[in-house]
């Protein structure tokens, strides 16, 4: 898709692109969620099935259900490169459109830290889906911006803990060499800090190796992996990295079922490149690959045998496909608990912040949605905006992802005070105060 072309959904659900589209909608009676997409550049590979999830996930909604509760989703694109000045670019292009959005996925940890500070001036949600600012996870210093269904720290403190079984006990880890392998950017560096504090707690040793922008040459950070010779290697990355990294771990004698990637590294264009090498390649998730499941049917029938698909059909059932799916579900599903509360009209973005706040995901409502065994229940409150979200581990088998671990609790004993901490002193460098979450109930 061109840079400068974007995609507007309309009250008959047909896919428009071009500016001019935009006077055909009544502006009164949408819910308007802007994209932030990365179809172009050296990350597209990880853009354009995360772009399409989107994509789906609110033309089914229109398709099917007719929008939520009768009112229709619309929703633009905006190509931003996953670059945070044409990110913020694009969000300032895009928020007043279409009646004014109610809530945007910044998708860049980067972008997310720039538009923090503008959430509660535009009063628009934003929801960071598994990244962004971990400090932002605790809603009483942070009310407008959500990390559902987990944050970089949980998720990291879950990679321990299943290395840890791994290695037949938490007492094991002391003197077990592990090394965080992070693309150079606040994205990457978003897990170090509780990796060094569980270092010092179970005694493992750690090296964190930077690669920078966009990550195609690694071949000296691998020189120093192999020189160090791991127990484990943890990879945050994205993008061209991701596969160079996969690559390089192979070309350097690396066991490959000892290499995990973050939940951002690990989907087929990770993998693929590498072919056989890539077998045994784990990566941390919060949900099940492969497009088995009632919702994906749904798409098929509603969607795609309408001619309405965003991506390749078999392309449905990608990892970060899932993810959007996910994340789209999130964000309509706290429209739809808004709306319970203030009526079935399109709520302005301090009723989406409740219904974001007020989010509870039961496993029936999981099956209503047709995303039973996709994903886990989710919980939100006012003081946690991360949620109960819990990490599962998946392994490349050369064809396809298959989950191997149970559902995996983070270490919210370690994480949660550090996250209070970081939270109180970012908030305070922004002027903020914290709120009691007590008289808001």
């Amino acid at each position: 898709m061109n840079a400068k072309r974007f995609v507007i959904v309309l009250l008959a659900a047909a896919v428009v692109a071009g500016p001019m589209a935009t006077v055909a909608l009544a502006q009164d009676k949408s819910i308007f969620i802007p994209l932030l997409v990365y179809r172009t550049g050296a990350y597209a590979p990880n853009g354009i099935p995360s772009a399409n999830g989107f994509n789906d996930y609110f033309n089914l909604l229109n398709e099917r259900d007719g929008g939520i509760n009768g009112v229709k989703m619309v929703w633009e694109e905006c190509e931003m490169q996953y670059d945070t000045k044409q990110g913020v670019e694009c969000y300032e292009r895009l928020k007043g459109k279409h009646g004014g959005a109610v809530l945007v996925n910044p998708f860049s940890t980067g972008i997310t830290y720039q538009l923090i500070p503008k959430a509660p001036v535009d009063k628009i949600v934003m929801h960071s889906a598994g990244y962004g600012m971990t400090a932002s996870a605790d809603g009483r210093w942070f009310p407008w911006v959500f990390n559902v269904p987990m944050t970089y720290w949980s998720q990291a403190s879950a990679f321990i803990k299943y290395v840890g079984a791994q290695e037949g006990g938490m007492d094991k880890l002391k003197g077990k060499k592990i090394i965080h392998i992070y693309h150079n950017s606040p994205y990457g560096r978003e897990a170090n800090p509780t990796l060094e504090t569980l270092a010092q707690q179970l005694g493992f040793e750690l090296t964190l190796l930077a690669v920078d922008h966009p990550g195609q040459e690694q071949k000296a950070t691998w020189l120093q992996v192999r020189r160090i010779s791991p127990d484990w290697i943890y990879v945050s990355g994205w993008g061209v990295m991701n596969q160079v990294a996969v690559k390089e771990a192979a070309a350097h004698g690396m066991k490959m079922d000892r290499v995990v990637g973050n939940w951002w590294t690990g989907t087929e264009a990770d993998v693929v490149p590498a072919g056989e090498a890539a077998k045994g390649y784990k990566s941390m998730t919060f949900h099940a690959p492969g497009a088995g499941f009632k919702l994906h049917q749904d798409i098929f029938k509603y969607v795609y045998d309408k001619g309405k698909g965003a991506a390749k059909r078999q392309d449905v059932g990608e990892v970060l496909y899932n993810r959007t799916l996910i994340n789209a579900m999130l964000n309509t599903e706290a429209v739809r608990t808004a709306m319970a509360r203030f009526g079935n009209k399109p709520p302005t973005g301090e009723q989406v912040r409740w219904g974001m706040e007020n989010l509870n995901i039961t496993e029936q409502r999981l099956d209503q949605l047709g995303m039973k065994g996709l994903t886990r229940p989710v919980r939100v409150t006012c003081e946690n905006h991360e949620g109960n979200g819990q990490a599962l581990v998946q392994q490349w088998d050369g064809k396809k992802w298959t989950i191997i671990s149970d559902w995996i609790e983070p270490m919210r004993e370690v994480v949660r005070p550090k996250l209070e901490a970081a939270a109180v002193e970012e908030g305070k460098k922004l002027g903020y105060t914290m709120r009691d979450c007590a008289k808001e109930k």
